[in-house]
């Protein structure tokens, strides 16, 4: 893959905890990726238990990683059987370029704008105290939004682009919650992917 040479930008003022690079993929480099996990990805749907009622999400997921990891969220356990072989491209990438390891990745299949995430944090104990999530998106471009803990009031909104990287580390999931909204605008889908580090 080529070498990615742009320069984060800061999401939070006077803050490195939340990172953006607009182009960790080139153009065309992520519209072909786009296509062949849109169509090669083990995509799946599953219930979730939310305020005392089981519903199905709104979006496939797919997970992958080091062969026998487990990551357990909203009452459900997924386990990796092993790495994609474009995924297991953009992990090294990300080891080689901005000195990150991870041992999976979380794939989010967003079908359209009916397609959502509420308002969470990722902070399940087995990512660890400080853990850092790599989310790279694919597809249609879709707003990201974030809120202070504390004081809901205080938000940012970033227009996550294809090819681009999120990268939020250090105490930013103990202080910020962040979501995908619903919105009518969008009908075309988008693909996200999460690398992420399980400890034993």
């Amino acid at each position: 893959m080529k070498s990615s040479k742009n320069k984060a930008i800061s999401i939070l003022s006077q803050s490195d905890n939340i990172l953006y690079y607009n182009n960790f993929l080139s153009t065309v480099e992520a519209q072909v990726l786009y296509q062949k996990l849109l169509h090669n990805l083990d995509w799946q749907q599953y219930p979730i238990r939310m305020f005392g009622k089981t519903i199905w999400q709104p979006r496939l997921i797919a997970w992958y990683g080091d062969k026998g990891i487990q990551y357990t969220y909203s009452q459900t356990t997924l386990t990796a059987e092993g790495w994609d072989n474009d995924l297991k491209q953009l992990r090294e990438k990300l080891q080689h370029e901005l000195q990150l390891n991870f041992n999976s990745v979380l794939a989010n299949l967003y079908r359209d704008g009916q397609d959502s995430m509420g308002w969470h944090s990722d902070d399940e104990k087995e990512l660890g105290t400080q853990p850092t999530i790599a989310s790279i998106s694919l597809g249609t471009a879709r707003k990201f939004q974030l809120r202070q803990k504390e004081d809901h009031k205080i938000k940012t909104t970033v227009l996550l682009e294809p090819g681009s990287l999120l990268l939020m580390q250090g105490d930013s999931q103990h202080k910020w919650q962040h979501q995908i909204a619903k919105t009518k605008r969008i009908t075309t889908p988008r693909i996200n992917l999460t690398f992420r580090k399980i400890q034993p």
